[in-house]
Parts: structure tokens; sequence; C-alpha cells
């Protein structure tokens, strides 16, 4: 093993965390992962990481060096791939996060695209509604919603998702349909809390271009997007969703929408990714076809604003 591959072990795992994951990960014996970091740590004379039967965590020492072999590996993978003869197409393995249901119901079916396209690249695609920290985790971009204001990101703005308002059919047939906003009064929310204060979002209206926002009460509250329809789905009450992630759930019956007349305003879109010099031609080609897949669904992307990437 040379040193560029022993430092591709090191950034593994740093980003997973743990020795075995990164083994499993680069598909290696979990000795040859634990002899790559000793030969690195004895050739540059530091602890790197810090092991314990339970977890790993990195030196100071090993914060830098991670840094710097992530752009040594970055810049050596770009000019690689413009040097190679016959202009060779990208290769390697992208890992993108997003929330589950813009992966299930729009990305995921369509990646049979992108392989077709693009078949030496494999992506692992994470879920969740947490905002992972790209650097740190090994992610080379995300799918975000709403306001991105995380330092040392380029930002690249995409199409804002038209979102509705709904509710079951069972649940309607029990509390009646709400015409007007008035009419909300009585009705139940599925209460999804907001990560920085603790609180419940509100539930946003556009009337005659003014927004409006109002809170309901609930007997659920959840802190995660799919469990925020699974609610609505279980008769506990209004949800607000893009409308590309319950589709389905509207066209079958499942779900019915209502005070469609004064919608809630479309949820902002970007693609993100850390600042590199160069951004890998892997990395590169998905992101492009990523962005051309949404616009496709939303329409056209909004102007880029000052700051933005």
């Amino acid at each position: 093993m040379d040193r560029l591959d022993e430092m591709r072990v090191f950034t593994r795992i740093v980003e997973l965390g743990s020795f075995s994951k990164a083994a499993k990960d680069l598909r290696m014996p979990r000795a040859t992962v634990t002899l790559a970091v000793q030969r690195l740590e004895a050739r540059l004379g530091v602890r790197l990481l810090h092991r314990t039967t339970r977890e790993v965590s990195v030196s100071a020492e090993g914060q830098l060096f991670h840094r710097t072999c992530t752009r040594l590996l970055s810049d050596l993978e770009s000019a690689e791939a413009e040097l190679a003869p016959g202009g060779a197409k990208p290769r390697g393995t992208v890992r993108v996060h997003m929330v589950g249901n813009m992966a299930a119901n729009i990305v995921i079916p369509a990646l049979p695209e992108f392989h077709e396209r693009y078949p030496q690249v494999d992506v692992v695609v994470g879920t969740g509604d947490r905002p992972v920290d790209l650097a740190r985790e090994g992610v080379d971009c995300a799918l975000r919603g709403g306001s991105v204001d995380t330092p040392g990101l380029v930002v690249r703005r995409l199409p804002p998702m038209p979102q509705v308002t709904c509710a079951s059919a069972l649940y309607l047939a029990r509390r009646g349909e709400p015409r007007t906003l008035e009419a909300l009064e009585g009705h139940h929310a599925v209460n999804y809390l907001e990560r920085a204060t603790g609180k419940p979002y509100p539930l946003d209206f556009v009337v005659r271009g003014e927004p409006r926002a109002l809170v309901l009460a609930g007997t659920l509250t959840v802190t995660e997007s799919e469990a925020y329809i699974a609610g609505g789905l279980a008769h506990f009450g209004l949800i607000q969703v893009p409308a590309s992630g319950v589709a389905n759930h509207l066209a079958e019956g499942r779900l019915r929408e209502v005070l469609a007349h004064v919608r809630p305003p479309p949820l902002p879109l970007a693609l993100v990714h850390p600042y590199q010099r160069k951004v890998p031609p892997r990395v590169r080609v998905f992101m492009d076809w990523l962005v051309a897949l949404l616009e496709r669904h939303f329409g056209a992307a909004p102007p880029a604003r000052t700051g933005d990437g």
C-alpha cells in the first residue's frame, strides 16, 4: 500500500468514525486498515487518531492532516481526469445526502439514467432530516430545503418545491374540510419540531400575496419528515409538505389537499458542497445531472444571488 492509499484509508476512517466501517467501505481487511494508519503515524511522528474500544476520535494533528489529505486527493483525481487519454469518463464514488422522500420519489427512480451515462460512478445516497457536516462526514454534496447559512459551503440554488396542505380523508370526514383559514379553528395539525428552537413549525399560507402563519394544536409531534407524513396518513391532522413527496398518496386518495387557494409558499431548495479549488469530475457530473433532474420536475432555477456559489 503506497502513501496515497494510506491517505485514502485515513480519510475514510475520519469520515466514518470507525476502522471497521472504513474497512467495509473500502473492501479491505480490518488489519490492513489498522496497519495503514500505524504506518502513517510512524512516518509523521504524531498521533492522528485516538482509539478506544468504543470510539475513534481525531487529534488536532489528525484534523489538520485530514484537511490536507482531502484537498490533495481531490486535486489528484481532477488532474488524472483532465490528463487521461481520450477524455476518460469520471469514475469513483459520489456520496450525497437528502431527505428520504426526495430520494425515494425523485432521485433514485431517475438514477438508472445517470448510471447509463456514467457507468463507472457509484452513488451512495444518505437520507435524513439532520444537516450533515459534509466535510467531517465525507459527504460530497447535499440537497437542503429552506435557507442555507452554513459557512464554508458552496450553495447552488435550485427550483423551489411547490407545497400543499393536506390531511387524510378519514380525518376530514371527522373534523370537516376547512375552506377558509378561519375554519381551521378546532382543527389539529401534526406538529413538526424545529431543531434550532424546539418549537413546532407553523402552517404557512399565502393570502392575496401576503404570508400568514398559524400554529394549531395537535396530539402528535414528530422530528422527522417521513414520520410527519405518516402522522397525516394516520389521521392525526393537517400537514404541509412538498407536493412531490405525497403525490402518490394524493392520487390514490389516502391524502386530500385542502385550502388550495391559499397554498404554502414554495420551499427553497439548494444543492451544497464543501468549497474546493477543483470539484472532482465524479462529483461535478453528478451535481450537474441532479440540477437538470430537479429543473425537469420543478422548473428553472431562480437567478443566483450575491454570495451563492
